[in-house]
């Protein structure tokens, strides 16, 4: 038993690690992405449809990949970045790129829902492209973007646990080797109860921050 807590501490802080290094890439990556979606649409802030269209279908090309099918595809690209292509660091690199465009799209969602006469009214007192997108469509879907957020941690547990499977560590590697392999019930069981804890922790903490940050009642 003692062994079996040993074991799932450290698959519990690798899983831990993946999901949050590359949650903030994805963030990092995708709000930008997402907020030029939005930015650039026909009659909006500083419309390019061009552009607009091309970003949106590099967004939609990059959801279309399954992400099992996304860790092979590029790993040169990953051993590139980290040196290697196994391991907790290795597997940040597939989570990251995964999750970006999914990202992207969350982010186009929420910005698209602030009120489009607050955006025009700001434009029409003078105000920059990027004095709109800060101070009115970032800081009125603040909570949508939070929302967005924990969606998209939830689903980068769920990678995580692919990620293991192939020699990415964490909770999916306990659960494969031990579980699967092994035939130990027990650990398959206790890591599934982890991995449950976790997605409900981290919706819990994202629908109470976004509730806190919704100003508007």
């Amino acid at each position: 038993m003692p062994e079996l807590a040993a074991e799932l501490l450290r698959a519990t802080l690798e899983t831990l690690q993946m999901v949050g290094l590359s949650l903030l890439a994805a963030v990092l990556a995708g709000l930008p992405l997402g907020t030029l979606l939005v930015v650039l649409d026909e009659g909006l802030i500083a419309p390019i449809p061009p552009l607009q269209r091309a970003l949106a279908a590099v967004v939609n090309v990059g959801r279309s990949i399954p992400f099992l099918i996304l860790m092979v595809a590029i790993i040169p690209f990953t051993r590139w970045v980290v040196g290697t292509s196994i391991g907790t660091s290795a597997a940040v690199v597939p989570m990251a790129v995964g999750a970006t465009p999914y990202v992207a799209r969350l982010v186009e969602g929420a910005l698209r829902a602030v009120d489009r006469g607050a955006v025009e009214a700001v434009l029409a007192m003078g105000a920059s492209s990027w004095q709109v997108v800060w101070k009115v469509l970032w800081r009125e879907a603040l909570p949508e973007l939070v929302l967005a957020v924990t969606v998209a941690a939830v689903s980068l547990v769920e990678y995580s646990a692919v990620a293991g499977a192939v020699g990415g560590g964490g909770l999916g590697d306990l659960a494969y080797r031990y579980g699967y392999q092994r035939y130990e019930v027990g650990v398959l069981f206790w890591a599934i109860v982890v991995l449950v804890v976790l997605v409900q922790a981290v919706q819990f903490a994202g629908d109470r921050l976004a509730r806190r940050l919704d100003h508007r009642g």
